[in-house]
């Protein structure tokens, strides 16, 4: 039985992480922790845990093995770091954290932990879990459109200030301080991680516009962090292609990619009534039924609490480690940087 803590109790953590940590016979959850006491409070006492006063002593205790870091994006690090020397097991929410230099001291955390305690770090890139980019991974690696030349891939919705624990544009997601960044983290990085895990190549350039074009503050001022990006993406096989994501996707959730192979197309959550759509080069057309992706309107299991529970109990390597996130985070990082500039910024492959 692995024994978990939860640091940050928003809404992230009452929606997924608690919910599948609880629906999993191999999961307890026994602890949390968040910088709101009474929030922790009403928690532990609806599931039956216990909420610590301090992040310290939620990590000081002996019986919890592993955390699930859901704060907001400014403290990802400094809990994760925190709780790797600990010797505790870490689940971190996206994004991994918000500069480079942060992401790559929980990278090196993570190999001293496994070192020292075996204490694993994952990342909750929950995309890759889907279960129709599963299908879809089968299918590029088969060849069945041939060899991708191009590719769009979007997320967009209206915005966090309807689904966080703390609604309206007073939200943490658009203050600065706490977030740093805004749908390019929040969305971007998810799609950004997904094209290089289907295609099997990292970012190497990019060039991008980041802004902020609608959300407003309660004064009515734009808020601090973007709600919209669009980057042209270079990849490390010459792949091309494009990503957007956005907060101001006033309507339906968009969380569609599209690929354009040598012999067809596939599309990916983007036909209403199939999962999967394959127009082949010959006039055939392949339908494929999945499974319907979760939305924040439509919360089902994401497979990545079970995947982390499994690794611990199994001993193996995290299916989404903290390296393996690393270029994507370049990727958000390189495409802010591109924004400002005006310039492609090519991303080292290192």
């Amino acid at each position: 039985m692995v024994r978990v803590g939860i640091i940050g109790c928003g809404k992230i953590a009452q929606v997924r992480h608690i919910p599948e940590y609880e629906a999993n016979p191999n999961a307890e959850v026994v602890a949390l922790y968040d910088v709101d006491h009474d929030r922790a409070c009403e928690l532990a006492e609806h599931h039956g845990a216990t909420a610590y006063n301090s992040l310290d002593d939620l990590l000081d205790d002996p019986d919890i093995d592993a955390v699930s870091v859901c704060t907001s994006n400014a403290t990802h690090a400094e809990a994760t770091i925190k709780a790797l020397r600990a010797g505790k097991h870490v689940l971190c929410e996206k994004p991994m954290a918000v500069t480079l230099e942060e992401c790559e001291q929980m990278v090196t955390a993570a190999e001293v932990a496994a070192k020292v305690s075996g204490a694993k770090l994952m990342i909750d890139q929950n995309q890759r879990f889907a279960k129709a980019h599963i299908r879809a991974k089968e299918l590029l690696d088969a060849g069945r459109i041939g060899r991708v030349l191009t590719f769009r891939t979007t997320f967009g919705h209206g915005g966090p200030e309807t689904w966080s624990v703390d609604p309206g544009t007073g939200s943490w997601f658009f203050d600065p301080k706490r977030a740093s960044m805004g749908a390019m983290a929040d969305l971007g990085v998810h799609k950004t991680d997904l094209v290089q895990w289907l295609l099997g190549q990292t970012v190497v350039a990019t060039t991008a516009m980041v802004s902020t074009l609608d959300k407003r503050d309660p004064e009515g001022n734009l808020v601090g962090v973007d709600d919209n990006a669009s980057c042209i993406y270079q990849m490390s096989g010459g792949v091309v292609g494009t990503m957007t994501a956005s907060w101001t996707y006033y309507g339906p959730e968009d969380n569609s990619t599209v690929l354009y192979g040598t012999e067809g197309i596939m599309r990916i959550y983007d036909d209403p009534a199939h999962s999967i759509v394959i127009d082949c080069k010959n006039g055939e057309r392949e339908l494929y039924d999945v499974e319907a992706i979760q939305t924040n309107d439509n919360q089902t299991a994401s497979g990545i609490i079970d995947a982390f529970v499994s690794c611990i109990e199994q001993g193996t390597e995290p299916a989404i480690t903290g390296a393996s996130v690393l270029p994507a985070m370049r990727a958000v990082f390189a495409s802010i940087e591109s924004s400002k500039t005006g310039a492609k910024v090519s991303i080292p492959l290192s």
